[in-house]
């Protein structure tokens, strides 16, 4: 019987190094902690690589999207369409303003939301469309500003996995619906926490930064100051710091997440009843998040995964669908059905560990411990 190994390869780890510690010195030094200039730097920063004028951070993904849900004015009686395939932020974060969920069902191949699922999904009480762009695939987002446009509803781009990715030649942020994107850190880029909105709306990007810091006006008046009613929200400069190095260096770590990618996907695309993700095309270019495949009907996930286990190997179901977590159904009585695709997918699909800096002897282990509980 082949030894398991004894070190565990996790699923993600961060990609830091000296400059991180460089820059968070920096501003330990400065006394500057929160609302200070490293903040304002990294949305500038980050405002230029997405290709948005305007760039607001705050404390999480989820905090930038919920922003945006309580700037559209959603609310108790309105419904939101979103994807059931994705982390439970995009739906919850509209649930905060009262409005309730209504699930599209997602492509079979991109896990992304199905325009004329969204269509159908449309009633008189919708008032917006979140969509994600899963796993760092672009959405369809022309399509979905079409119909948002059509019918008159906020369109929010949960783009929280998808920093670097590009839909139709431009970066993912710049086409014009306001944007989030996140920083925890199995994300492209690491905080820790953290995440920014980008908008092309001067009048938004002013009330993201009210809005963030308990409503505080930024023009006039005092430092306690409250025009509106608002939220903490705020991010800190120990964040930020660490920020503007992880974007120095973007360039490298989606390069090397595109590596680790295409050793996966070389490896494991002779691997039968093993797909592997949706390569690019001319319209979409991905920005590797994580690294997911999907397994055939006929062979049992939850005994992969635990095999995976038996040898060191880190994973986790990617992802359940949000409609069928136990707080959704106890809510609005969601059950098995309505979104087949979805569901169907959610039951087959699994992470593989992923990250910058995977080295190829860890990767090696991986692919060898997957063949082995595929074939077992």
């Amino acid at each position: 019987m082949k030894p398991v190994p004894t070190r565990e390869i996790p699923l993600s780890f961060p990609y830091l190094d000296e400059r991180e510690e460089e820059l968070v010195l920096e501003v330990l030094r400065s006394g500057r902690l929160s609302l200070g200039p490293t903040i304002d730097s990294f949305e500038e920063l980050l405002a230029e690589r997405v290709g948005a004028p305007y760039a607001a951070a705050v404390s999480s993904g989820t905090a930038g999207l919920h922003l945006l849900c309580h700037l559209a004015g959603f609310g108790p009686g309105d419904e939101v369409v979103t994807s059931p395939f994705s982390f439970a932020s995009s739906a919850n974060c509209f649930m905060f303003e009262g409005a309730t969920p209504v699930f599209a069902d997602v492509d079979p191949r991109t896990f992304n939301l199905d325009p004329a699922a969204v269509e159908a999904a449309i009633t008189e009480r919708t008032r917006g469309i979140v969509a994600v762009d899963i796993f760092g695939y672009p959405c369809e987002l022309e399509e979905l500003r079409a119909i948002a446009d059509r019918h008159g509803l906020a369109l929010i781009d949960d783009a929280c996995e998808a920093l670097g990715a590009e839909y139709r030649g431009a970066s993912v942020g710049s086409h014009g619906p306001s944007a989030v994107f996140a920083f925890y850190p199995n994300k492209q880029i690491a905080t820790g926490e953290g995440g920014v909105v980008t908008t092309h709306s001067e009048e938004e990007w002013r009330q993201l930064r009210s809005l963030r810091n308990q409503g505080r006006a930024y023009e006039g008046g005092g430092w306690f100051h409250h025009v509106q009613l608002g939220f903490n929200y705020r991010w800190t400069d120990i964040q930020a710091a660490i920020g503007i190095a992880q974007l120095e260096k973007l360039d490298e770590i989606l390069r090397r997440r595109g590596e680790v990618a295409a050793r996966y996907s070389e490896a494991l695309a002779s691997v039968e009843g093993v797909e592997v993700p949706l390569a690019d095309d001319a319209d979409h270019r991905r920005s590797w998040f994580v690294y997911v495949v999907k397994l055939a009907p006929e062979l049992d996930r939850d005994r992969v995964m635990a095999e995976l286990r038996d040898q060191g190997v880190a994973t986790a179901e990617y992802v359940p669908c949000i409609h069928l977590q136990p707080y959704m159904r106890e809510r609005y009585g969601f059950g098995e059905g309505p979104c087949p695709i979805a569901e169907e997918t959610s039951r087959h699909t699994l992470a593989l560990p992923f990250a910058t800096g995977l080295d190829t002897e860890d990767q090696e282990r991986v692919i060898e411990a997957l063949r082995t509980a595929i074939g077992s």
